[in-house]
């Protein structure tokens, strides 16, 4: 039996161990940066929609009773779309006001430069609205999480479906930055791949206002398939050029390789009707989804969420989910792991979920296709679900990634 001192001692050391861990702790403090387009051609498809998820995520998160002891603080930031603005932003984020960890980041070219400086600073990046493939091969990192979509499953989902429907030749009206060049690069292998031929490309510059020259190459290509490697406004402008030059019309089909919700909203179903996408999140999906999209929408004008902000929502739970279990967000590489460490999970948008070891988080994606609009039944009700894509096929295999953390 111990002394009164000894087990005096002993209550102390307890009472000290039990103030370090995360059950006990007072207060762990916690600032997501949400840096997004704010202003330009992706606002739509993240911006202050994406900050709206964020904030949804935070008060569901404070439902639950492992939340209690965190300290959650929102910040947010627009990207401009450029990578040194938005490496500027995070570096003073990450510097001088606490912030823990990046949601959304508009542009691939932008996520590839963030990429090494969340490493460098041992914070969380959160990839909710970029899209090359690299992120979870050759630019992989112990800090980087892929969440929503990526080149190489849009690739495999629209490509695949396309051409082995019949769509034997491309043409390729590609955005001159990281995501077009993916997008093209990805989808043109899925193409030869079944047997079809890439047989030109054009490339523009972002925020292109007026297509007629890349379309008029297109035409003249006689490509079966003209593919949109580009997204936001650049997308919803070409296809309404193209509407204009009768590309539909005079027998070549549309290929939109990156289209989301807010983009069919902006074009109207009699513009868009028929186009075959793919995507990661549907609102009406299913009743979860349906509950979401609806509360999302009572907070942004009636507008249902992109995939982008979906994922931003999910990514931002799992995310405060990890650092509980971790006790901090400080070490950012451990609380990825902790994150990969939860397993297979069901997320409430997404279905069942993980991470993996190369930062690709894997979830189902489904191919999708525009009503008609005598089939629109109400508000955003613009998708017939063709096919739904299972997890261990909707990614690229893990065996087949370039990431460094991959062990061979």
């Amino acid at each position: 039996m111990p002394s009164p001192r000894t087990g005096a001692t002993l209550a102390l050391a307890t009472c000290a161990w039990l103030a370090l861990t995360p059950a006990f702790a007072d207060t762990v403090p916690v600032k997501i940066g949400v840096l997004a387009d704010m202003s330009g051609i992706f606002s739509d498809i993240g911006g202050k929609g994406a900050l709206e998820a964020t904030l949804m995520a935070v008060e569901d998160f404070k439902a639950l009773p492992e939340a209690k002891g965190l300290t959650i603080d929102v910040v947010s930031g627009d990207a401009l779309n450029k990578p040194d603005v938005s490496s500027s932003i995070a570096r003073k984020w990450f510097d001088s006001e606490g912030v823990d960890v990046l949601v959304d980041l508009p542009t691939s070219a932008i996520s590839l430069a963030i990429a090494p400086l969340v490493q460098e600073k041992n914070k969380v990046a959160l990839f909710t609205a970029s899209g090359t493939s690299d992120l979870s091969g050759k630019a992989c990192t112990a800090n980087s999480v892929h969440w929503t979509y990526d080149t190489w499953a849009l690739a495999h989902g629209t490509a695949d479906a396309i051409t082995r429907g019949g769509g034997k030749t491309w043409f390729f009206l590609t955005a001159d930055f990281a995501l077009g060049h993916a997008l093209e690069r990805d989808a043109g292998a899925v193409v030869v791949a079944d047997g079809g031929k890439v047989v030109g490309n054009v490339r523009h510059p972002t925020d292109t206002k007026d297509f007629s020259s890349y379309l008029l190459k297109a035409q003249a290509s006689g490509a079966q398939v003209v593919a949109l490697a580009n997204a936001g406004g650049d997308t919803i402008t070409a296809i309404k050029q193209a509407a204009e030059f009768g590309i539909v019309e005079s027998g070549q089909k549309l290929a939109g390789m990156l289209l989301f919700i807010s983009d069919i909203h902006s074009l109207g179903l009699k513009t868009a009707q028929g186009l075959q996408l793919t995507t990661g999140f549907y609102w009406d999906q299913n009743d979860q989804t349906r509950a979401f999209g609806k509360r999302f929408a009572a907070r942004s004008n009636g507008r249902f969420p992109s995939m982008n902000q979906a994922g931003a929502y999910s990514a931002v739970l799992a995310y405060l989910k990890a650092v509980a279990k971790t006790g901090s967000a400080k070490d950012g590489a451990a609380v990825v792991t902790a994150m990969r460490a939860a397993g297979t999970f069901d997320d409430p948008l997404f279905g069942k979920t993980h991470l993996r070891a190369d930062g690709r988080v894997v979830h189902q994606m489904m191919l999708v296709q525009v009503k008609k609009p005598a089939e629109s039944k109400g508000p955003f009700d613009y998708y017939t679900i063709l096919a739904t894509i299972p997890p261990d096929r909707a990614f690229r295999p893990i065996a087949d990634s370039d990431c460094p953390l991959v062990k061979k």
